[in-house]
């Protein structure tokens, strides 16, 4: 179960994140943490790139790496591929850094 503030959990070298993207939303960027309508917390994150194609699941692998100072190859889509809230695996020392992004 994902923290009842937070948005992640560690699962032992893993994080797992919930995130929920809005694709074609302008720009790249992270708009804080909100609760979906049963109560989740997601990571809120704004993608210029479109759903076509994988394109926003990749911007938004991209984009969360190069924030969170990791290789892309850290940053995994664990669930939700065609969908807009996401189960993404990272690795777990991201939590410090993902904690500044959010603060």
């Amino acid at each position: 179960m994902v923290d009842a503030v937070r948005p992640w959990r560690v699962d032992g070298e893993h994080l797992l994140l919930q995130v929920r993207a809005t694709p074609r939303g302008g720009r790249d960027a992270i708009d804080g943490i909100d609760r979906l309508a049963d109560e989740r917390p997601v990571l809120r994150v704004r993608l210029k790139a479109a759903p076509v194609d994988g394109e926003a699941n990749e911007g938004l692998r991209r984009f969360l790496a190069k924030a969170l100072g990791v290789p892309f190859r850290d940053v995994e889509i664990a669930s939700g591929a065609s969908s807009r809230v996401k189960m993404l695996r990272l690795p777990a020392a991201v939590a410090a850094s993902l904690e500044r992004l959010v603060a």
